[in-house]
């Protein structure tokens, strides 16, 4: 194709069909026809992608033209302390999609670093490529901050599509006990026809009642209702905050372990109150969790390929590229026009058939 359709941020809330160049690759650089994108609750420009190589530059030695590919987002210098020492998520002058000044994904084309095109297998479709992206960031909450293993449980709180990938990761790595925490029984419902082996309802706050006061009220119900304990067998190895919640956050710092370990990986209110107390005497691991780094996107296709994870039920809704203010809209509402309720929805690339997979 000769012309390059994108779909673009031009300020707040102002979004447009445009026409851009179509990017030239050199040295270790591919051009990417992208295919499939899903759409993140934060998103403008799209970064959850997955395509077909169309252009390798000269440098580049395990890809060629025609392959499938899962797109990493977020081009760092590989120079810097961060990148050096393996952490590249935290890298300063990381080039990340869909962050202005620069474009996202929803394009006919896109260039990337070649090392950031992780090649799919036979039976992993462009649709769950394009899913790798939240998943990776599962795998980094999960398995690499979290340092989840067999056999251990772990608390997850918020239902959406990052904590449902949480939850299928866990249970992925041979998780014992996957409890699901949300307000909508609706998302319970599915987290636990999905991943999840027990779920919670927290109650409604009592009129007068703080957050601090509610949050250990809850906590003390959670652990009641389903048996958990401060220690042994019975524990809460791992909690992950896929909410943003102050009350979760709250609520995670009571249930867990003494001695265990709490993810943060949902952004709300960044000023909120916590138990410092409980950081202390439990001597807890509070860490938080940005997007993804080494190892998380090869796992996490690995995991997709050998069939320890389905990514399929999480697609809900699939547009168009020419209906992508369309898609934006259901997943800001989470609802479609219809009334269904949206968990992940998929735009194709420009003329890529929607039912595409």
């Amino acid at each position: 194709m000769s012309d390059n359709p994108s779909f673009v941020l031009r300020a707040v809330e102002n979004v447009a069909y445009e026409q851009r160049p179509i990017p030239q690759v050199t040295g270790d650089q591919v051009l990417v026809e992208v295919k499939k994108t899903g759409i993140c609750g934060s998103d403008v420009l799209g970064h959850e992608s997955s395509g077909i190589v169309s252009k390798v530059g000269p440098d580049v030695k395990h890809l060629k033209v025609g392959d499938r590919v899962a797109m990493e987002p977020g081009a760092t210098c590989k120079r810097c302390d961060a990148c050096k020492s393996g952490r590249y998520e935290l890298c300063p002058d990381i080039v990340f999609a869909a962050t202005p000044p620069y474009d996202g994904t929803l394009g006919r084309y896109y260039r990337l670093p070649a090392d950031l095109a992780f090649p799919l297998p036979d039976n992993v479709t462009l649709e769950d490529g394009a899913m790798i992206e939240p998943l990776a960031v599962g795998i980094h909450s999960v398995s690499n901050l979290g340092g989840f293993r067999a056999n251990q449980s772990i608390v997850i709180f918020g239902c959406g599509p990052v904590g449902l990938l949480c939850m299928a990761v866990a249970k992925a790595l041979g998780a014992s006990r996957v409890i699901a925490v949300d307000i909508n029984p609706a998302r319970l419902e599915f987290a636990k026809g999905y991943a999840a082996t027990h779920t919670y309802l927290p109650p409604n706050m009592e009129e007068g009642e703080t957050r601090p006061a509610y949050s250990r009220r809850n906590a003390e119900k959670m652990k009641k209702d389903l048996g958990i304990e401060d220690r042994g067998s019975k524990s809460i190895d791992l909690v992950v905050d896929a909410s943003g919640a102050e009350v979760s956050i709250q609520t995670g710092l009571f249930v867990v372990k003494s001695g265990g370990t709490m993810v943060q990986v949902g952004m709300g209110n960044p000023n909120v109150t916590i138990d410092i107390g409980q950081l202390m005497t439990k001597e807890l691991n509070y860490k938080g969790s940005f997007r993804y780094g080494p190892g998380d996107y090869p796992l996490a296709i690995a995991l997709v390929a050998q069939g320890k994870i389905d990514l399929k039920p999480l697609v809900t809704h699939r547009f168009a590229f020419n209906d992508a203010i369309a898609a934006f809209q259901a997943t800001r509402t989470g609802k479609s026009e219809d009334g269904r309720g949206v968990i992940k929805a998929v735009i194709s690339g420009p003329d890529c058939p929607v039912d595409l997979a």
